[in-house]
């Protein structure tokens, strides 16, 4: 009998293949029942796609979005981040803006009821199978820097319903004239679920949380940390003195050495 929950990441890249394979491991250490589903977008190798598979990933094919050439200037990273800079972190070369709008094929999934998406760039420290039981569309908020954050959702984790009119309602709104989504998929679902459903931060912890709002950090709380910005695998990673115990734990995952206990993780420096 098939599943009706998937957990579903999306890979476009070599180096998002690696980020799948050890959120797929940590996914298989909550011993969940649900599938893991990978979408990938033919940017990574046979050789990566065969490691997913050897951690259990299904994997699906996931064209990307048939947008307009407008519509694609316009979100291609030197433009988009031209248009729109990042200016509190540094998003790494491998991150091509316009890949991301392909996270939208989750809603073709109808052969499940409801799907739990999460980033490549995401580390499942706990079992987070009771997401499945929220609505659509729910994700946490985008909290990194300070309280004026919590009007804005992260789109690293959210619960979702796949459905084709939902689909289709979301490509008839996507690529509307001189449409501009400032952080891609995570501006448009903003505003194709304008009543979203907010998760507890614990649910999508970025990891900016660390040195800006430490008071906010709590490792017994914690499900599932992001690697916003900067990721954990990068060799010339320019935060990695300030976030090394997440990087070191990231890096216990990809290794396959002993994970440390919550108990004994170092709290961050409160100012």
């Amino acid at each position: 009998m098939p599943h009706r929950h998937a957990f579903v990441t999306l890979v476009t890249n070599a180096d998002y293949a690696l980020g799948a394979a050890v959120l797929l491991r940590s996914l298989k250490r909550t011993r969940t029942e649900a599938d893991l589903v990978v979408l990938h977008t033919g940017g990574a190798a046979s050789t990566d796609l065969e490691m997913l598979e050897r951690e259990g990933a299904k994997l699906i094919e996931a064209e990307l979005l048939p947008t307009s050439d407008g519509f694609n200037e316009r979100h291609a990273r030197a433009k988009l981040h031209g248009a729109a800079p990042f200016t509190k972190g540094r998003k790494p070369g491998f991150h091509t803006p316009l890949d991301n709008f392909a996270k939208l094929r989750l809603w073709q999934l109808t052969q499940y009821e409801t799907v739990v998406f999460l980033d490549a760039d995401t580390l499942v420290l706990r079992p987070i199978d009771r997401l499945f039981g929220y609505p659509e569309f729910s994700a946490a908020p985008n909290v990194y820097e300070g309280l004026g954050d919590f009007h804005r959702l992260n789109s690293g984790v959210f619960v979702a319903k796949p459905s084709s009119m939902t689909f289709d309602a979301m490509l008839a709104r996507l690529d509307g004239p001189d449409a501009f989504w400032r952080r891609t998929d995570q501006t448009f679902l903003e505003a194709f679920f304008p009543q979203w459903h907010g998760l507890p931060v614990f649910f999508n912890m970025l990891q900016y949380v660390w040195f800006n709002l430490p008071e906010l950090w709590d490792w017994k709380a914690i499900s599932v940390l992001h690697f916003q910005y900067e990721k954990p695998w990068e060799t010339d990673h320019p935060r990695a003195e300030q976030l090394k115990p997440l990087i070191e734990l990231w890096q216990a995952f990809r290794d396959g050495t002993a994970i440390p206990s919550i108990d004994m993780l170092p709290n961050p420096a409160r100012q």
